[in-house]
């Protein structure tokens, strides 16, 4: 396996550190059987490996080595095969993998489409902190989703796109997009569940899900929504939240489409307090959090949308501008307790350039102990290259590190990544982890997102995984790689 560190000098505080970057490849499309555009890369770092994921499967590597756990990479489905559930044996893309740090578990968790129309969300939760245990195995748990999907005008049930996953205290909590299969698949709302963690991470019986919608009823003619794709806080380090601490998810607050507004000056915070004894006292509540001025990545007024809008080498011969998904936050909504304070961290692609498209990324810090609100935020744009498909995380002294995509007229799209303090403020540092050196000539599609996360054992190295190619991809190839990168900021004692 190709294995490289990068020796990178940065300037943080006025104090001259030596970083090492190490990164390796992680899966990549020869090893998929049926690979498609749509990778979907993501993965989370345990106690001894780290997983990746790719549609429609996952591969481990161990920490130090870096070598494969399995000769080749797993179908996404293995767990439910081994287990006989079979409303999970067709994956629907979108898969997450997550490490449930108070556990110390692994989780996979899926769309499973047994049959058109028919959706469900498959989780298999590892019973061992170690891929290679010979004694591993999966808890699974399938969970219908069409009761709670509403139906359009044609009784069509609503497709439950882009779920996002986070570990909380007292639940996993997932979050759907309800696109209308029969209107160009509309966004016409959100629906979101808590599943009983509880139970599920020691193979018990699961109570039954409990799911909110926005709008509330779901209608069956619905117009386009502008706060889609929530991010549930997903917890960071081994301290648990406070007893009786409410989940929190965010999302974006699109501008309206008046076809001149291109601006916000607002995101969305939701608040779900779950009752497992008594559901009927469950809520769901969404208030509205100021913030400066952003333009989304990519918005324009008169595609609102369409987000394609990023350029590689090749764009002036094929035309082809890579989609920012610069119109909703992007995973993870990092969710730190320090004691004196509690920190919510999440990162978006946005509008970087007052006279062209170029866009960077923007990141917010929301603070408190009752409701957060916003406690600060900035962009990355140290220079005119694009940055997008960002992903953020926190580690134990409160260094915040974002790993994005670059790409631009003269710039195979590429994988880096910042780093700042947020205690002390400065301008952030990059990092590089892998130089691109193909475009993505025969479609728009680039990843849907990508991941940052914390090791678990040191609380202070941060492991990002995202997309690149190696050679150009044309015609009716399919040819992308993923990368798998990690550092430690000097700075950082546990």
């Amino acid at each position: 396996m190709k294995f490289r560190v990068l020796l990178l000098c940065l300037l943080a505080s006025s104090l001259m550190h030596s970083q090492a970057v190490t990164s390796f490849e992680g899966m990549d499309a020869s090893q998929i059987a049926h690979p498609g555009l749509d990778v979907d890369p993501n993965g989370a770092v345990g106690t001894k490996q780290y997983m990746e994921w790719v549609n429609v499967s996952y591969q481990a590597y161990d920490k130090v080595t870096a070598a494969p756990v399995w000769p080749a990479p797993q179908t996404g489905t293995t767990p439910f095969h081994t287990n006989n559930v079979p409303n999970c044996y067709n994956v629907g893309g979108d898969g997450i993998i997550t490490f449930d740090h108070l556990a110390l578990r692994w989780v996979i968790a899926l769309r499973g489409v047994p049959t058109k129309g028919n959706y469900y969300y498959c989780v298999a939760i590892s019973n061992t902190d170690d891929l290679t245990s010979s004694t591993l195995a999966w808890y699974t748990y399938q969970f219908s989703l069409n009761p709670v999907l509403g139906v359009n005008t044609k009784g069509d049930a609503y497709w439950p796109d882009w779920p996002k996953f986070g570990t909380w205290w007292d639940g996993y909590y997932v979050s759907f997009d309800l696109n209308d299969v029969d209107r160009s698949y509309r966004q016409i709302g959100t629906v979101v569940c808590a599943l009983d963690r509880t139970n599920m991470v020691i193979g018990a019986a699961a109570n039954p899900m409990q799911c909110f919608s926005d709008p509330n009823p779901i209608p069956t003619n619905g117009s386009v929504y502008l706060k889609h794709s929530l991010i549930p806080a997903d917890i960071e380090g081994t301290t648990a939240p406070p007893a009786g601490r409410d989940e929190f998810l965010v999302s974006i607050q699109n501008p309206p489409i008046d076809g001149k507004t291109t601006t916000s000056t607002s995101m969305n915070l939701w608040d779900f307090h779950v009752d497992w004894v008594n559901p009927t006292n469950s809520t769901f509540t969404n208030s509205s959090v100021t913030v400066p001025a952003y333009t989304p990545g990519c918005y324009d007024a008169s595609k609102p949308v369409s987000t394609l809008c990023v350029p590689e080498p090749s764009t002036a011969i094929t035309n082809v501008r890579v989609d920012s998904v610069g119109d909703r936050f992007m995973p993870g909504f990092g969710y730190r307790n320090f004691g004196a304070y509690e920190s919510f961290l999440i990162s978006h692609t946005v509008k970087a350039a007052a006279k062209t498209k170029q866009t960077g990324i923007g990141w917010k810090e929301l603070r408190g102990s009752g409701t957060p609100t916003l406690y600060q935020s900035g962009t990355i744009n140290p220079n005119t290259v694009f940055r997008f498909m960002p992903s953020i995380a926190q580690d134990a002294t409160g260094n915040a590190a974002a790993g994005y995509n670059i790409s631009s007229n003269g710039t195979h799209p590429s994988i880096k990544a910042s780093w700042w303090n947020l205690n002390n403020p400065a301008p952030p540092t990059q990092l590089n982890i892998v130089v691109g050196t193909g475009d993505e000539e025969n479609s728009w599609h680039w990843g849907d997102y990508s991941s940052m996360t914390i090791d678990p054992v040191d609380d202070c190295t941060f492991w990002y995984v995202g997309q690149y190619f190696i050679s150009n991809q044309t015609g009716t190839q399919i040819n992308w790689n993923t990368r798998i990168g990690h550092f430690k900021i000097s700075s950082c004692k546990k």
